[in-house]
This record gives C-alpha cells, structure tokens and sequence, in this order.
C-alpha cells in the first residue's frame, strides 16, 4: 500500500457516515507503519470492539470499509473467507459492512467469514505443509499471498458498489 495522511484514511471510508469517520479510533501503530508491506491496513477499534476497519487501494486510490461483528459466533469452526487458512490458528467471525451509498442507506449489507483480528496476512505467509513430493511451499506461499488482496480488494468494491 502507499502510505496516507491521518485525514485521507478517515475520508477513504466509503460506507460510513461523517460522524462515524471522525470519531473512528486510528490504530496506535499509525504513525509507524510500514506501508509498502502491507497487504491491507485492518484494525478493531479499541474503544468499541464488534467494529472493524479495513483499508485497501483499489484504482489507486485508498477505499475504506467499516464493519461490524455480529453477536453471535458461528456455530462450527469456520473458515475465513480472505485467507481461507485450513489450519485455524485463531478465531473467525461474522461481519457485515453497509453497502455505500444509496443502498446502505437503505439497509443493504453485505458479509463474510474473516479472522477475528484481521490476522489474515501472517495466516498466508506461514509455510504451507508438504502437500506431495515435488510440491513447491513457495510458489504455493505467493498464490496465498496473491489471492488474499484478491479477495479483500473484492469484498471492499462490492461495498463500495
């Protein structure tokens, strides 16, 4: 990701109201980021924990997503939807994002299966197990990688609509 500004990261999120982008907690870490690193940028909000952020270009340009957990857990182990990492190493959750515009105004959600603390990069860069011989752990290592922006840019542009 290219780095942004405080002020841009508050105005990228397309799904949240004015009041809601400006009293949204900004990570701790912020100002010591390394931005070119990053897959995404996601974080929960410290003060109200069933709220989450996720921030990713898409076009070049920063587009962020507010999200909320739901009450309830599932009810089996289930599988996140970014990383979609068979080992389970931590908690996946529920959360829903209002649609931008329009159709969030009018109650229009969308929702997926995510790591409960965002934990999806460090998920996909862990070695994969031999699957074979002749398996290649690396390449298998960057289609994960490849994948998971795939699919965080995906969720966050149908947000956006």
């Amino acid at each position: 990701m290219r780095p942004i500004t405080e002020k841009a990261l508050r105005a990228s999120f397309v799904n949240a109201s004015l009041r809601e982008r400006n009293t949204l907690t900004i990570p701790s870490e912020f100002a010591g980021l390394d931005w070119p690193s990053l897959d995404f940028l996601a974080w929960r909000d410290a003060r109200s924990p069933m709220l989450g952020y996720v921030v990713t270009e898409l076009d070049g340009q920063a587009i962020g997503v507010l999200m909320r957990q739901a009450e309830s857990r599932p009810r089996s182990r289930a599988q996140c939807s970014w990383c979609e990492d068979v080992q389970l190493p931590n908690d996946v959750i529920f959360s829903s994002a209002k649609r931008a515009g329009e159709a969030g105004r009018n109650g229009n959600t969308i929702g997926t299966l995510v790591c409960a603390n965002f934990e999806c990069p460090a998920n996909v860069r862990r070695r994969p197990p031999m699957a074979y011989i002749g398996f290649d752990v690396d390449a298998a290592r960057q289609q994960r990688i490849a994948a998971l922006t795939v699919h965080v840019r995906n969720f966050v542009a149908d947000v956006r609509g």
